[in-house]
């Protein structure tokens, strides 16, 4: 689990938390749960994890987190309903969101952040994206925003990590939601794939 971690962790330093921050942290996959994590563990105020798949969004409601499924609900009026208005947005109403977080890899996600995010905002992804998206310059300048990446980890963030696990361990346990032997190596890399049924899996290997 610390690898993943301190990836994550990594990621959510990259948005320069503060303590009056809300964040929106896109993909419940390890690394995106970690960033949630260490985006509270940073003081941020709250955070709204967004995904497609409700058995990751439990897990990640479990550990106290905000969640929307996209494919059902508007991720911006479910912003709004929890964190309430910004007060300044190039674009209508916005959610008081000062931190976009990608963990997924997806276009839309950076769509949504130039679509709604406030003035003054902070877009980073850790999600690989191999395509191209188009950025409108025009956008950040009148809007002060910026958008930025996060890639690796610092040994630093390693020391984050084992405080994050030595106050959160017994909550942590719940994104393990299977355990393979290694000769089951097989069907517990396509349990981890499906993320109808799986959040983290381990494998264990016995000497």
């Amino acid at each position: 689990m610390i690898e993943p971690f301190t990836v994550g962790t990594r990621a959510a330093k990259q948005t320069r938390p503060d303590k009056n921050d809300n964040a929106i942290v896109y993909g419940t996959g390890t690394i995106g749960m970690a960033a949630a994590v260490a985006l509270k563990h940073l003081g941020v105020k709250q955070v709204m994890l967004v995904d497609l798949s409700d058995y990751r969004l439990n897990v990640a409601k479990e550990l106290g987190f905000l969640t929307v499924n996209s494919s059902r609900d508007d991720v911006r009026s479910q912003a709004i309903e929890a964190f309430g208005k910004a007060e300044y947005s190039l674009h209508g109403e916005a959610p008081d969101t000062q931190i976009f977080l990608d963990a997924a890899g997806h276009n839309s996600i950076l769509e949504d952040f130039l679509q709604f995010g406030p003035v003054g905002s902070r877009f980073v992804t850790v999600g690989v994206n191999n395509s191209k998206p188009q950025i409108d310059f025009l956008e950040l300048i009148f809007g002060s925003k910026s958008v930025g990446g996060s890639g690796g980890y610092r040994p630093e963030d390693v020391q984050t990590v084992f405080e994050i696990m030595k106050e959160r361990q017994s909550d942590l346990r719940k994104m393990v939601s299977q355990e393979f032997d290694w000769q089951d190596l097989e069907k517990g890399i396509q349990t981890a794939t499906d993320t109808t049924i799986s959040e983290k899996v381990l494998i264990n290997y016995h000497l």
